[in-house]
């Protein structure tokens, strides 16, 4: 009978689908974080393993561990050659090795070869066997700072180990926040059907300024711009985001380039495509279609009536279009209580004019689609007759989908 935990397995996500994973924990207090990563791995499909150093288990139980995964958890090398069996070269072996969190200790017996911990001795194995390590250091900055510690990570990079990087606050080298670790799994693992090319993408709203301390915008939170972005990290493409104001937490690997207003956006998509040899634009922002006239400069008394003056903000896209002819575009539609063939025909009116290569419609509506929700159901449409339809599914597996779309096209 499968355990209970597994139930959340590909909640997400099927990026992961079908792959196996061993999370190696080591000593360091970053373990606590290590539940939230292997349940953040397991709702994108994977399979989870978890091996653990002796420290690892002063800080976290095992027994925690075995409930996240539903596995049971390696604490010792027995006559089963546990670390063979996960990463060896026989088969059922897993498909990586993710060493999270890894300590000075750990990192400097990886790198000269000492095994004398079940982490350490499966990770050997791993190396040995040409199977994927990724290596997330975390510890105090002064260690990590320290020449020797400097050289093994060189080691192990040079070994073809990846090492992400931590974040460097407070006098710590800390562990990288959860969606950082697993973008790194998904690169890893990925197809990297996207390496040497680059995208420029939009996301979040965009702020029409009313008065000094006044604006009108949109509900928009930008997760399904941020999604896309994170997707096509993962698949080794490069990535500027252009993005409006939003709470959400961005990816570590895009080139960021914050904006408030739709002329902001735009003249930040402009410059963006034209620094870089662009291989897609993706224009998933909210952006205003209407704001302001003008900008009082000031901060307009209350219990007042007054009327505001809107006028049309210039369409992105078409500004884009018009510079770049060649330019591979995939915009995005929302309407409002439209049936499958109305959001069809309005989302495939941009390609039909030749603005759009693609278009993404979707309906505020339905319920779990659109603004503020993790999930999406999405039409995508584009020339000849082109039409896909992806049901309610998390915002990452839209994105997934869009861009195995633009993979076919570019």
């Amino acid at each position: 009978m499968e355990h209970t935990s597994k139930l959340i397995t590909g909640s997400l996500s099927g990026v992961l689908q079908g792959h196996k994973i061993a999370l190696c924990v080591t000593g360091s207090v970053a373990a606590v974080e290590c539940v939230a990563l292997a349940r953040r791995l397991m709702r994108h499909g994977a399979e989870v393993y978890c091996v653990m150093s002796p420290m690892a288990q002063k800080i976290i139980h095992p027994y925690l561990l075995e409930w996240a995964t539903g596995n049971p958890v390696v604490t010792e090398l027995t006559g089963q050659i546990e670390h063979i069996t996960l990463a060896g070269k026989g088969p059922g072996h897993v498909d990586l090795v993710l060493v999270a969190p890894a300590t000075a200790n750990t990192i400097g017996k990886i790198a000269n070869g000492i095994d004398d911990t079940p982490v350490t001795t499966t990770v050997s194995s791993a190396i040995g066997a040409r199977i994927p390590v990724v290596v997330v250091p975390a510890m105090h900055e002064s260690m990590y700072e320290h020449p020797a510690v400097v050289a093994n990570i060189e080691k192990l990079e040079h070994m073809g180990v990846a090492v992400l990087a931590p974040k460097l606050e407070e006098d710590k080298a800390k562990i990288p926040d959860v969606d950082t670790i697993v973008d790194r799994v998904f690169a890893a693992l990925g197809p990297a059907d996207l390496r040497n090319r680059h995208f420029v993408v939009t996301a979040g709203p965009t702020r029409g300024w009313i008065d000094r301390v006044r604006f009108m915008t949109n509900p928009s939170t930008g997760k399904m711009g941020i999604e896309i972005a994170r997707e096509i990290i993962s698949r080794g493409g490069s990535v500027t985001l252009v993005v409006g104001p939003t709470l959400l937490a961005l990816p570590e690997e895009a080139e960021i380039r914050h904006v408030e207003t739709s002329q902001e956006m735009m003249q930040a998509v402009l410059d963006a495509i034209a620094a870089y040899k662009t291989s897609a634009f993706i224009s998933s922002a909210a952006v205003l279609d209407f704001e302001p006239a003008q900008k009082e400069d000031r901060k307009r008394p209350s219990g007042e009536a007054y009327s505001v003056q809107l006028v049309p903000t210039p369409k992105i896209i078409e500004e884009v279009r018009k510079k770049h002819k060649h330019l591979f575009i995939v915009g995005f539609k929302v309407e409002s209580g439209v049936t499958d063939e109305e959001l069809d025909a309005r989302a495939r009116a941009k390609v039909t004019e030749g603005i759009c290569d693609l278009v993404v419609g979707n309906d505020e509506r339905r319920k779990g689609a659109a603004f503020a929700a993790d999930t999406n159901e999405v039409l995508i449409v584009g020339p000849k007759g082109f039409l896909r339809k992806v049901p309610l599914a998390s915002k990452r597996e839209i994105a997934r989908v869009i861009v195995d779309e633009i993979v076919k096209r570019i």
